[in-house]
């Protein structure tokens, strides 16, 4: 079932007709008492998740699956002991569209142009460039692999910008199932730990700068923490460098997905005529981007302008990392665990192809830089 169907049979559940306009008063605590139960469990699983990461560190030293991958793993590994009832399917839906998208929305408030254009407008004409070329050879190598275009959109997503986020982000724009969402966070997020341990071991042997490394880190890896991790061992400098171009890659996240859907709605008008509308044209474009695009650009402006203040930056960051884990709880109670062993050759080899070229393109670049 894709998003589309989801989003679809929530608004049939929770919609008021017009002929019972007596029920419309009841609508919001019948609402929230239909969520509750699906709620709580992706709230459960959420804790048991920050519980294993600290139970990680404390006997690693560090944190191999962040709490997202656990709350995914967590989820897909109780539907395989046991499919919730249907008690449980509003609130895992509310989890991963709703709540999702708001944390997509409160992911701009940690991003400011000012710091962005602060680092140079070449880096982040390196960042933009590095994004293109991540997506299309990504491409490429799921269509030399014979992967779907669904999921090789989500590869290409989540490898070029931000991971999980992105890959959940795209997904509704493109009707993607939450088989193939599942699937290819399972094996880009295996790839992404790889490359969070293969860095720190291979970039000492290439001579470059702790900065140059950094910029390494953040050009390659997909999350902050990992490349935190990955950058932390060449020096603060680099730890800096590599976190403010990895929020630069962040940055694209509208830019794509707003792209993707309106391909996506083009190539849909091509093979189903339009009915006609009234609206107008900035109406029409509004209804082609997500929402939780917009919000999201729009946050990072309002950012920029200092509007929000900056004791409240923290906690809405924590928040839309904490509505995200809920978000990764929902979606592997959707998943069906075989259907992520069917995904296969095809979705283990574009990963590969896409995680090993990453980092090759990135060093690249950097070294030309350097030179420059």
């Amino acid at each position: 079932m894709t998003y589309l169907s989801h989003n679809a049979s929530f608004h049939s559940r929770e919609n008021i007709t017009p002929s019972n306009p007596g029920t419309k008063h009841l609508a919001p605590a019948g609402g929230l008492v239909s969520r509750f139960p699906g709620t709580a469990l992706c709230i459960g699983i959420a804790l048991a998740a920050f519980g294993l990461e600290h139970v990680e560190r404390i006997l690693a030293g560090k944190a191999f699956l962040e709490t997202l991958n656990i709350a995914l793993i967590l989820g897909v590994i109780l539907r395989s002991v046991r499919k919730p009832a249907d008690t449980f399917n509003c609130g895992i839906r509310f989890c991963s569209k709703t709540l999702l998208n708001i944390a997509i929305v409160l992911l701009g408030t940690t991003f400011s142009l000012q710091a962005v254009w602060s680092a140079g407008p070449e880096i982040l004409l390196a960042v933009l460039g590095m994004v293109i070329f991540s997506m299309i050879f990504t491409c490429w190598a799921g269509r030399m692999n014979g992967l779907s275009r669904n999921q090789t959109l989500l590869v290409a997503c989540g490898d070029s910008i931000c991971g999980n986020s992105a890959i959940m982000a795209a997904a509704p724009t493109i009707q993607a199932s939450d088989e193939d969402v599942g699937a290819t966070i399972a094996f880009t997020a295996a790839g992404g730990l790889a490359v969070v341990l293969g860095l720190p071991v291979l970039l000492p042997f290439l001579n470059m700068s702790g900065i140059a490394n950094g910029a390494v880190a953040g050009l390659t890896v997909y999350a902050v923490p990992q490349v935190m991790a990955a950058a932390a061992p060449f020096g603060p400098a680099a730890l800096h460098v590599g976190t403010l171009v990895k929020l630069m890659r962040v940055l694209m996240l509208g830019p794509v997905c707003a792209v993707l859907s309106l391909t996506v709605h083009h190539k849909n008008a091509r093979t189903q005529p339009l009915k006609p509308s009234g609206t107008g044209k900035a109406q029409r474009l509004f209804r082609l981007v997500p929402w939780y695009i917009a919000g999201f650009m729009a946050m990072i402006i309002v950012r920029s302008l200092g509007v929000i203040p900056e004791v409240c930056i923290a906690p809405l960051s924590q928040a839309a990392t904490f509505l995200t884990i809920l978000a990764m709880a929902a979606l592997g109670l959707g998943i069906d665990i075989r259907s992520v062993f069917r995904a296969g050759r095809p979705l283990v080899l574009t990963v590969a192809m896409s995680l090993a070229g990453l980092p090759g393109a990135s060093i690249l670049l950097v070294r030309i830089l350097n030179r420059a």
